[in-house]
């Protein structure tokens, strides 16, 4: 068992810091910066407020703008149940277009041979003054590494992400990310991660390489 986590735990490092060349050659290199803000107002309960940018085009154009609102709530030690709503700003022929997107999350939390894991459920509907609505289906895998370097508690991580639209039973998205994650103090926290998305359209995939930044402050 020692073992195949060693041996997994090599891998997960090397993709870390070794990019897919051949992904950066197909697809489109973007820079997503994210700034978190958590404040607790109840006993097991949490305000949670995000906002996200993201640059496209070789990391030239924003193309993207959200802001995330809402509130979590821990039903016991290893379940978060959460209901938020998301504002969204696409550019879409050359114009920013409005997304609404209610969304309700839980997570399912464990901890195994020090490894940490989370399982984010999360189902969207999407609504649009552009398109047809539809409901999406959002799974989020997350495992954090036992380790941590420095004073900044400096721990890797890898996730996946599958998305799936529920209107026509098909899934539409998938994200890897290998990143690190940090701690400034006791009420700042970052990332920064690599992430390979996988986005159908068309009747084909095709791939965007990110570079993401994220910030969390919690009070």
């Amino acid at each position: 068992m020692k073992k195949h986590i060693s041996r997994a735990a090599i891998i997960v490092l090397a993709a870390l810091f070794a990019v897919n060349a051949r992904a950066y050659e197909e697809g489109d290199f973007q820079i997503w910066h994210t700034e978190d803000q958590e404040i607790n107002i109840l006993k097991k309960t949490k305000y949670q407020m995000e906002e996200e940018f993201r640059y496209g085009g070789n990391a030239h154009q924003l193309y993207y703008h959200h802001y995330d609102f809402g509130a979590a709530y821990e039903i016991c030690k290893n379940f978060v149940l959460g209901a938020y709503y998301r504002q969204i700003y696409e550019l879409k022929k050359k114009k920013f277009q409005e997304e609404y997107r209610p969304h309700i999350d839980g997570t399912i939390k464990w901890d195994m041979y020090g490894f940490a894991f989370e399982d984010r459920n999360r189902f969207e509907y999407r609504l649009f003054r552009y398109k047809d609505d539809f409901v999406q289906y959002r799974n989020k895998l997350t495992v954090k590494f036992p380790w941590k370097f420095t004073q900044f508690e400096i721990r890797p991580y890898v996730s996946d992400e599958v998305f799936a639209n529920l209107n026509d039973m098909y899934l539409n998205r998938n994200r890897f990310y290998a990143g690190l994650g940090y701690s400034l103090n006791k009420n700042l926290k970052g990332e920064i991660y690599y992430m390979l998305q996988s986005t159908k359209g068309a009747g084909k995939w095709t791939d965007a390489n990110v570079l993401g930044f994220k910030l969390k402050l919690a009070f």
